[in-house]
């Protein structure tokens, strides 16, 4: 019995609706996630590329924010080339064995951009609460340490998903409503018992949620408490501005999770959740770099010093 179900397993095909349901839409849709999906590349690369051969960029901040970018150039690669090619193709199936191994990546990068948040959220803490003690505390070696941690997060909680899923049986040919391989997906196409699963994915997303954002909400309280403190109205600007970045970047990415899988509701279905899941998994990719290089005097300066270089070059 039990090699029957792992041989229904292997046959099993999903169909990934994505947006097919707007026919009209199709090329439009085309050339939005082609675009964007360009910029996420070109942003990320770009991002990683200007702080590798930047002296003046060569700081823990920076460290963090240049495997960010690794993470979001990932997590682009991993989702949106599948759902670009779905939106001019006719077959839009993918194996169960395709659809695990994206689920399988895309998660990893997803749990892995929580804990970075939350590792940079602490590198701000110490920064502005503990100056003198910043080289100290954020050395090189506890940075690699830290990023280690928050990729081996990322794998860790990935692998538990991924086992929770390999134990379904799924029985049929499933037409998926969306464009991406997600837990819940596997959910509502296993034809057997879900009991196990569930309580897996209840108890490892809300911890993963809910431990990196308490680290980065305590941190940000301390934060904001010693920037009150600040006396001089320019140190107060410079400390906070130091944040901006990484703070618009958490409330977009934790935002949207919590509004698609923390708030109950009943209309989060169909098209909302489709959306939803293109924003984090496709969108926020592109907007990360932007983020950080638009409110970044020193990025903003190292990019113009490497344009006119290439100027003078030509």
């Amino acid at each position: 019995m039990v090699s029957t179900d792992k041989n229904q397993s292997s046959e099993v095909v999903f169909i990934l609706l994505g947006f097919s349901d707007y026919p009209d839409l199709q090329v439009p849709l085309f050339l939005l996630f082609l675009t964007i999906y360009a910029v996420a590349v070109v942003g990320n690369v770009g991002m990683i590329t200007i702080i590798q051969i930047s002296p003046k960029l060569q700081t823990p901040m920076y460290f963090f924010l240049k495997n960010l970018s690794f993470v979001d150039f990932c997590c682009s690669t991993t989702v949106t080339p599948k759902l670009i090619e779905n939106l001019i193709v006719e077959d839009r199936s993918v194996s169960i064995k395709g659809c695990i191994t994206q689920f399988f990546f895309a998660t990893v990068c997803v749990m892995t951009e929580m804990a970075m948040l939350a590792v940079m959220a602490y590198d701000r803490l110490v920064a502005i609460c503990y100056p003198l003690l910043y080289s100290v505390a954020m050395s090189p070696k506890v940075c690699s340490v830290l990023v280690t941690v928050a990729y081996s997060w990322g794998i860790i909680f990935s692998l538990i998903f991924t086992y929770s899923i390999l134990v379904l049986t799924f029985c049929e040919t499933k037409i998926i409503d969306n464009f991406i391989c997600e837990y819940l997906v596997f959910l509502s196409a296993s034809c057997s018992d879900k009991h196990f699963s569930e309580i897996i994915l209840f108890i490892f997303v809300n911890l993963s949620l809910y431990c990196t954002l308490i680290i980065i909400l305590s941190s940000y309280l301390f934060i904001f408490v010693t920037i009150l403190k600040m006396h001089a109205g320019r140190g107060r600007y410079k400390a906070f501005s130091t944040c901006a970045s990484h703070l618009t970047a958490v409330t977009i990415f934790y935002g949207t999770i919590l509004f698609l899988y923390c708030i109950p509701n009943s209309k989060n279905t169909g098209l909302v959740v489709r959306i939803g899941s293109a924003f984090y998994t496709v969108m926020i990719p592109m907007l990360n770099p932007l983020i950080y290089s638009l409110r970044n005097k020193d990025v903003k300066e190292t990019f113009r010093k490497l344009m006119d270089l290439k100027t003078i070059s030509q």
